[in-house]
Formats: structure tokens, sequence, C-alpha cells
């Protein structure tokens, strides 16, 4: 496992300015009432009974008496994420001892077969979403207080008297999000799949979208900057909730590290404040997303405001170049994401991720006028293409390698190809080789896979991406997906980074970007 690039010097700077702002965006979320749908049952294998209960939702529990050792899986039809009520009450003889409840709740069904009590992973097993309540008097109503993100809820009662049964009156929940779901059109198109990956990725990006763009409603339930890079791609495309981007992106800048780095994620509560993370990736990612933001919305007073912090991202990427012009080979650190799997080197993907940004940096410079930063950025960003082709680049394999064992991957040939060190016919030709060679280091995460994507598309392979799209996020609908996950690797679909396929986000914000692809590039947008 990775260490955490903790800041040695952990002294925050906060633009008090930039934090007010963020909190008069920040918004009021929607509520609906929600209720279960259906009863299921859970096979030995962890698939889902095709038999399901028919009664109408507040029927579902009617007149059932549970004793001891009793449960039912409850379906609530689709992804939420919200706060949960039930009434309860007792049958029998006069309520004699308290009544042990379990609650257990779920993005997927088969999560309900995985044993929590043997969950050893390094990720804290508090963000297993159950619940053990003793309920004193009968009747009584429970009202969480815990949010959480669920389609299935368990509910097993752990122990009552041999007097009395429990009875389950009513169950609901508050569901809640910054957008509402009708309020996009899906896109027209009479490919099924391309309907429903659509669908899929707006309920993700919808689940995500709280008081900020979350990485996930389950967990970790932050503000990470690479996901909201993502998200806000999407939402360009779909919510037009451009507030909440303005509002996150006033966040990360008004919360500064050591020599103005801008942290990994942001805590908000029990107040705002930065983790003691930092990412050299996103951080330089930063300004990718703020032209993003400057061009859906044309707001020259924020671009005024946070252009500074973009740039400073950049300047502060160049100091980690060593006296051959190359990122030192760090991969043994969490200090440059990429992407999930192990024994992943990213010394050149960081290279061409810093190079990458600087274009987003020249951009910026352009928008403002800023003469001298065009000129200084694009004369070392062409040294920079130089020391990459010279250092990472095998012409024998005709592929990227990196560190000092030549690993060649998948997601260093993508980085190289968006930072546009060759140029497209080259970066196709590339793109070609990787998928023939398929290197062993292969991509799993869909944070991966969107890079992937997009390097399809601008190196002219628009209709692979498409097909790997179908494929990809596919094959997590033909796995039961109702929202899109943290991590999907086709050829193991119980990999987890964190020890355990129970701890993973099944609705995950970085994964909901094929609507933005679809609607860009492919399908005209509906009006």
């Amino acid at each position: 496992m990775a260490s955490f690039c903790v800041l040695d010097e952990f002294e925050v700077h906060k633009n008090d300015d930039f934090l007010r702002i963020a909190e008069e965006l920040k918004p009021e979320l929607h509520e609906r009432e929600i209720a279960p749908v259906s009863i299921v049952t859970l096979e030995q294998d962890g698939n889902q009974d095709p038999a399901l209960v028919s009664e109408e939702a507040p029927d579902l529990l009617k007149d059932r008496l549970f004793k001891k050792d009793d449960s039912v899986i409850l379906d609530f039809g689709t992804h939420y994420v919200g706060y949960l009520t039930l009434d309860l009450a007792s049958a029998g003889s006069h309520q004699d001892a308290p009544a042990y409840v379990y609650l257990r709740f779920a993005e997927r069904l088969d999560e309900l077969a995985v044993n929590t009590a043997e969950y050893n992973g390094w990720i804290s097993k508090g963000w297993l979403q159950e619940e053990y309540i003793h309920v004193d008097v009968l009747p009584a109503k429970l009202e969480l207080p815990r949010r959480y993100a669920f389609r299935y809820l368990e509910i097993r009662v752990l122990d009552v008297s041999l007097k009395f049964s429990l009875m389950i009156k009513n169950v609901s929940a508050r569901a809640v999000s910054a957008v509402k779901e009708e309020d996009v059109q899906l896109l027209e198109t009479e490919d099924e799949m391309l309907r429903k990956i659509d669908e899929v990725s707006i309920r993700t990006l919808k689940n995500c979208m709280q008081l900020v763009f979350e990485d996930g409603p389950k967990r970790d339930r932050r503000m990470w900057l690479g996901d909201l890079r993502l998200q806000a791609r999407a939402n360009y495309r779909t919510f037009r909730n451009v507030s909440l981007v303005k509002r996150c992106l006033y966040l990360f800048g008004g919360l500064t590290f050591n020599e103005g780095k801008i942290p990994a994620c942001i805590f908000l509560e029990p107040e705002i404040e930065p983790d003691d993370t930092y990412l050299f990736d996103y951080a330089l990612l930063y300004g990718s997303a703020l032209l993003d933001y400057y061009r859906a919305t044309g707001d020259q007073k924020t671009l005024e405001d946070l252009y500074p912090i973009a740039i400073r991202q950049i300047e502060i990427g160049l100091t980690y170049l060593n006296e051959d012009g190359i990122i030192p080979d760090r991969s043994g650190e969490f200090w440059c994401f990429v992407d999930w799997g192990e024994g992943l080197n990213t010394q050149a993907a960081s290279l061409a991720i810093l190079i990458y940004s600087m274009r987003y940096g020249i951009r910026l410079a352009e928008c403002m006028n800023d003469e001298e930063t065009i000129h200084w950025l694009q004369k070392k960003l062409e040294e920079l293409k130089r020391e990459a082709v010279e250092h990472f680049w095998d012409e024998k394999q005709r592929l990227f390698v990196s560190g000092k064992d030549r690993q060649v991957s998948w997601a260093t040939q993508v980085w190289m190809i968006l930072a546009k060190v060759f140029d497209q016919e080259q970066n196709r030709e590339l793109i070609l080789r990787t998928i023939e060679v398929n290197p062993e280091f292969t991509m799993v995460s869909p944070y991966m896979y969107h890079h992937y994507i997009d390097a399809l598309i601008r190196s002219g392979e628009k209709e692979r991406a498409l097909e790997e799209m179908k494929n990809y996020w596919g094959g997590m609908i033909r796995d039961g997906a109702d929202t899109f996950w943290e991590l999907y690797n086709p050829y193991n679909k119980y990999e987890s980074p964190y020890g355990s396929v129970a701890i993973n986000s099944f609705c995950h914000a970085w994964s909901c970007t094929p609507t933005y692809f679809l609607r860009k590039f492919y399908i005209p947008e509906n009006k």
C-alpha cells in the first residue's frame, strides 16, 4: 500500500474573501420522500432472486411479525442518498425487553453477502453502513441521524423476548441532492445501451452533488479536486449548476498550504478545513477545472480571482524537476495518484500531467492577456516535451516507459497522448500500439478510463472510444449498476484497493463522465 503524501509542515492559509464567496453559494438541498418498492432475497452466490414481492410499498410488511433472527431486505428501486425513518411497534404480550435491531444499507445487493465482521482493510470500518440499535419502548419512530447511500436495506432482529414480536409499520427515507434528476432530459438515441449509460451517469452525478461535489456519498463524502474536475465537465452538459462549481473552486482557492499548494481534498464539517494531503496531479489539474468553468460561464471575475492560484500550481510543479528536467520517481508514495493499481509506476505520467497542465495554463493566460506568462510557459513546455521523449520513449517497443524498471503501462501512454508530446497522427499510432500490446499494468478505475476515452477521441479514434465506453461502463450496467462505481476491473470484479469490496464506493463521482462524452462528441444535445 502506498503512503499518503502528508505535508511535513502543515500550515493553512485562508483567504476569507474567497471562503465568504463560497459560503454565499452554499446550495439548498432538494428533498424527496421515497419508500421501498419490493422485498428481495439473497441467494448463496450473492445474486438477486428474480422473484419480487408485488405488493405496493405501504403493504410490503403489513401484519408481518419479526422474532429473533428474522430479517428482511427492502429494495428502494434505485440508488438514493438520504435519511431513514422507521416506525416500529410490538405485538403479543407487553414489551418486557428492548428490541435489538440490526440495520445494514447497501448500494449493491451483493454487498450484503459480505461478512463485515471479517473486514480488516486499511480504510476505517466506520464507513461500513450498518447500525446496531436498542429500542427500549415500542411503538417508536426511529429517525436515523446519519446520511446513507443505498438502494437496499437489510433489517435483522437480533433479539426480542419470547413474549412479544416486532412489527415494522413503515419504512421511508428523505432523499437529498443539490439538483433534481428530472431537470435533465435523457439523450435521444436508438442505442439502448447508450441511453442506459447516460441515465446511470446522470444519477451518479446527481447523488454526488450535495453541499459540494462529493467524491462518493457513501465514502469518503468529501470534495476531492480530481473528482471535481470530471464532475464539473459532466455537470456543464447536464444540470448546468455552475454555482456549485464556482463554490468548489473558491473553496480550494481559499484554503492553501505552504507555498500556495492546493490540498487534494476538503472537509466541510465540523468546519471547512483542508485535508493535510497533497497530490501533485490533482493540484496541477486545478487550472483545467478553472478554464472549463470560464468557458462554460464567461465569469471574468472568478477567472481573475483564481487565475494566480492556478498558475502557482504549475510553478510549484516545475520545482519538482531534477537536473535532467524530469520528475524524480516517487511511485512508492501516494503523491501523484494517476490510478489505483498495485505496482503502477507514475514517474512518466507525472511529467505528462505537468505538461498537460501547462497547456491549460497557457490558455488561461491567453484569457487574461498575460503575455509574459504565455511566453515562459510555451518555452518551458517545449523543453519538457523534448525531455519526455528523451527519457521515456522506447523506440524499440514504440511505447513510453516509466521508472528504473522501464515499466510499460496504459496510464503512461494515455497521459503522454493527452500531453500532446507527439502530434495527432503519432498519438493515434501510439494508442493503437498500446491496444495491440495491452500492457500488463492496466487501468482499473473509471477515473483512468475517462482519460483513456479522452485520449482515443483526441487521437481521432472516436468510434473506438464509443465502443470502449459501451464495453467498460456498459459492463458495470450488465453487472447490475444503478450508479457507476469507484473501481471496476472487468478481469477482477471484486478488486478493492482497501482490502474488501464491502468498503468500495458504488456511486462515485469520477465515473459519471460518459454523459459528458456522449453529449459533447456524439449526440446533439436536446434543445
